[in-house]
């Protein structure tokens, strides 16, 4: 399937899918935010590395910024933080420099390395998407992580490639039907900043409609 760009979503989304579906629904479909900690402290560690008029070449290899990326079979648009290319034996050509030059992208993330996918994920569509506007194979990429600074290395394995696509799939579909699913509360909820909108506690004990109902009947 190709999608339209006006049917393109957020590749951003995808980390937020994973992490939690109505969470997604709630920024995207929503269009509802507000702002913790770690939301800020994480705008905090990508303003350098969205500096777009940046560009910073170190021999064998190139730094960019903020790399404008779109896919139309994935029906998304996003950025790359950083993305390299490191001058090799294989990679694509660039004008005004010679060789080829194999892209990386870097994603910058606040804290630790975490025991879901959701951040290998994102970097995974991102590289999908340089895939599909460079025509090249992107193998690896890696998540630079604020707290031990250090980066991870990912490998876009199949496996994790076709859960990009499966994930995007359902999502568009979400989209499309402008539905939020229902919250499936755990732990995480507690460190999310959307919490006192979605309100877990609340949807877990019983359905809105229904507390509405004994909001109402509990009036004099």
């Amino acid at each position: 399937m190709i999608y339209s760009e006006d049917d393109f979503l957020q590749l951003s989304g995808l980390q937020h899918f994973k992490f939690c579906r109505r969470q997604w629904a709630l920024i995207h479909v929503e269009n509802q935010w507000a702002e913790n900690f770690r939301t800020t402290d994480g705008a905090i560690l990508h303003e350098n590395a969205h500096n777009g008029g940046f560009t910073e070449s170190r021999g064998d290899l190139l730094i960019t910024r903020d790399m404008r990326i779109f896919s139309r079979t994935l029906g998304v648009s996003g950025a790359c933080d950083v993305l390299e290319f490191h001058r090799g034996k294989i990679g694509i050509p660039l004008k005004g420099r010679e060789g080829l030059w194999q892209p990386y992208p870097v994603e910058y993330k606040r804290g630790r390395s975490k025991e879901n996918t959701a951040d290998a994920l994102q970097l995974c569509g991102q590289a999908m998407c340089l895939e599909e506007m460079l025509c090249c194979e992107i193998p690896q990429g890696a998540l630079y992580y604020g707290e031990p600074h250090r980066r991870t290395e990912v490998d876009f394995t199949p496996e994790l490639r076709q859960e990009v696509t499966d994930l995007l799939t359902e999502m568009h579909e979400l989209y499309r039907r402008g539905y939020t699913p229902k919250v499936k509360p755990s732990k995480s909820c507690n460190a999310c900043s959307l919490k006192e909108l979605c309100l877990p506690k609340l949807l877990r004990s019983r359905s809105v409609s229904a507390y509405l109902r004994g909001a109402m009947e509990d009036e004099p």
